[in-house]
């Protein structure tokens, strides 16, 4: 199984970016996915998650009316449309694929990360 993220890189303050992540060697549409982030020196934090229909998504507090998961099953592939971005969400922001406990998903696999800069 591989989760490959990317589309991260610097942004200023009030800024949008929008993270993919490629899922391969699974059955996609089985899967519930997440995107989660760590900050420097922070322990990784939930961001938000969808479930296997695309129907149903959570998210963390802190950027709900800002961030939006969506999934395009058929490209095998998850979305984080980040708008209005501060500079505490500087991180590197990883993917994840899980089968079970929606909404609070235990998580399988993971990607290796993205990293994400919001600059003043």
């Amino acid at each position: 199984v591989q989760l490959v993220e990317s589309g991260g890189g610097l942004v200023q303050a009030g800024g949008s970016l929008r993270l993919s992540c490629a899922a391969s060697g699974l059955t996609f549409s089985l899967y519930c996915m997440g995107w989660f982030r760590q900050a420097p020196g922070k322990e990784r934090e939930f961001v938000a998650a969808i479930d296997w229909s695309g129907r149903s998504t959570y998210y963390a507090d802190s950027v709900k009316g800002r961030f939006t998961i969506s999934r395009d099953n058929a490209k095998t592939t998850v979305y984080l449309q980040m708008s209005n971005l501060k500079l505490e969400d500087t991180a590197v922001y990883y993917c994840a694929a899980g089968r079970t406990g929606w909404p609070s998903v235990v998580y399988d696999y993971w990607g290796q990360g993205t990293q994400v800069t919001v600059s003043s």
